[in-house]
């Protein structure tokens, strides 16, 4: 496992930083987390060799360098096996009340251009909260780097006052992804209750609560009601896995 003994320099200082804790997460067998840290922190090298003019210096790096792309390297192989034998599997745990889990803190590593389509399978989009966190996962979606192109739902209709709510809510919410080249398909079951969401890419997610896996903000003006990185949680876990060939609906 390659080593994080750079020099405490100025200009290597957040590299440095960075690549301590891909050591340390590789370590930890967290080997996802580990190569995202690995890949950022050789970047970072990369630019402070860029600035280097000593010879002797520049010589360092470039062997530090090299042992940390071998290493990623390393990991990046080992991580498409696991996902080509449909082996991969991590968990997160979110805790009562935690905060930093909005939807791009915990799907950010999994969105790239390659992502066109997206199933979600919830029971629980029917509330004006549930509806808004659709909404809200929508957007995420459709921003860049994704290249979304259909968003598939399977939800349970609200039998109570309301469906017309959900119907309405749920019909204006694909009409806005239409003006966004973003097709929406809707479909209901008696029976869903199963949490689920997959991306073309293999990429699937299994939480515990769905997409309401928020709390109640405080208030209509306090921390956390826009920004759902400040927003405490109610304890879930999420279960991510990747299969090579996803299944549709």
């Amino acid at each position: 496992m390659a080593k994080s003994s750079l020099g405490q320099d100025s200009d290597s200082t957040a590299a440095v930083a960075v690549l301590k804790r891909a050591v340390e997460l590789d370590a930890e067998s967290r080997y996802q987390q580990a190569l995202v840290c690995y890949q950022e922190g050789i970047d970072m090298l990369l630019q402070v060799l860029k600035g280097t003019r000593d010879s002797s210096k520049r010589c360092v790096l470039r062997t530090k360098i090299s042992d940390y792309m071998d290493r990623a390297e390393n990991i990046k192989k080992y991580l498409d096996q696991e996902k080509e034998d449909g082996k991969y599997h991590k968990q997160i745990k979110i805790e009562e009340n935690a905060t930093g889990f909005s939807y791009e803190s915990l799907f950010k590593e999994y969105l790239h251009e390659t992502v066109t389509e997206v199933w979600i399978e919830d029971p629980y989009i029917r509330q004006t909260h549930q509806l808004y966190n659709f909404l809200r996962f929508c957007e995420m979606l459709i921003k860049k780097p994704c290249k979304i192109r259909t968003i598939h739902l399977l939800t349970s209709v609200d039998e109570g006052f309301g469906n017309t709510q959900q119907s309405s809510g749920l019909q204006e919410i694909k009409q806005s992804l239409r003006s966004h080249g973003v097709l929406l398909e809707i479909n209901y079951s008696s029976s869903i209750h199963d949490r689920e969401i997959r991306f073309n890419t293999g990429w699937m997610f299994k939480i515990g609560r769905g997409l309401d896996y928020f709390k109640r903000p405080q208030g209509r003006f306090s921390l956390g009601y826009c920004d759902l990185d400040l927003r405490p949680c109610h304890e879930t876990t999420v279960d991510i896995f990747h299969n090579k060939h996803t299944k549709k609906m």
